[in-house]
């Protein structure tokens, strides 16, 4: 395997009961670079960052984190990674102070060492003032931020943040892009699951988009918006009910099968043919009797990828606790 890449992993297998949680992944994730690694809930993204974080072992192939093999050299792999679980992990009844001090003496970096680096990383994300209120008293972007924070003790080589910003307003999230960011241009490589796209079309090198513990498509946002192809129509109409009809009127006339997201009733389907395929469809939904709420065309879009690849659209409010069952992680 090379040695430029921080992440390797060939024929990634997990097996929970009758579930294949992965298939038979592969990655490769170039050293200072992000990859976002996105699917629905349950794709098998959580179940690849707790193998390659040495917290579960794969039932086939194998992988490597920074030049080390997870399941024949763990402690070598733990040394030189940072993990961000879905929930923060820091204690409440300690300061963020002395969190970061603790967790520095667990990764025995040594007090001196960790008492050094806890002020410079309270500075860092922007948490100075609060370092010495009890963590519980955070609010849930400050205890992000200070888990995050947690991670980089150690100053790990490669970064691993399972779901980073769930629950976060979009303040917080966009000011934990800038910290991710400048952690980035610094030299460490990231691995981040996600299911907000916003987020891996402004963060990730490489999006690697997974469903059913199976890689289907993965690129930079640009090449994978690309091979969505040219305009999407995009229709709503007033009905819950005529989503079926209006969907087979846009097959219809995109001449490719349409995506459905009926938590906001919205049809979308990729066509060649631009205002004339408009026109068309408008011309059918009359026909048929379907009112309209929004009618259009629009470029690509990273969700239009994530419709398209998936079929269903992103819950970003759900995480992949659903994807293992309980007695697996124990």
């Amino acid at each position: 395997m090379s040695t430029t890449h921080a992440i390797e992993a060939t024929d990634l297998r997990k097996r929970y009961g009758d579930m294949d949680a992965l298939a038979g992944i592969d990655l490769e994730v170039p050293a200072g670079s992000v990859c976002g690694l996105l699917g629905p809930n349950g794709a098998g993204k959580t179940t690849a960052v707790r193998i390659l974080t040495t917290l579960a072992t794969a039932d086939g192939g194998s992988a490597r984190v920074a030049g080390f093999d997870v399941a024949r050299e763990p402690m070598e792999v733990r040394r030189r990674i940072g993990l961000a679980a879905q929930d923060a992990t820091v204690d409440g009844l300690l300061t963020g102070r002395e969190n970061l001090v603790m967790i520095g003496e667990l990764h025995h970096v040594g007090r001196k060492v960790a008492r050094r680096r806890a002020p410079e990383l309270l500075e860092q994300f922007d948490l100075t003032d609060a370092g010495d209120k009890l963590a519980k008293d955070y609010s849930g972007g400050m205890r992000r931020r200070l888990d995050l924070a947690a991670t980089l003790v150690a100053r790990p080589d490669v970064l691993f943040l399972d779901e980073p910003t769930t629950g976060l307003d979009p303040r917080a999230r966009k000011e934990l892009w800038t910290v991710l960011e400048t952690l980035v241009d610094g030299g460490t490589t990231l691995l981040l699951t996600t299911q907000y796209l916003d987020e891996a079309d402004r963060l990730a090198d490489e999006i690697v988009v997974v469903d059913h513990g199976r890689v289907i498509a993965r690129g930079d946002a640009r090449t994978l918006k690309r091979e969505v192809g040219g305009d999407q129509l995009e229709l709503v109409p007033v009905d819950a009910d005529d989503l079926p009809r209006a969907a087979e009127i846009l097959e219809a006339v995109a001449g490719a099968r349409a995506s459905v997201d009926q938590a906001v009733r919205r049809i979308t389907a990729p066509t060649e043919s631009g205002v004339e395929a408009l026109g068309e469809v408008a011309g059918e939904l009359r026909a048929a009797g379907i009112e309209v709420e929004d009618l259009g065309l629009h470029q690509p879009t990273l969700e239009d990828v994530f419709l398209t690849l998936t079929g269903s659209a992103p819950d970003a409010d759900a995480g992949e606790r659903t994807e293992q069952p309980e007695e697996a992680l124990r």
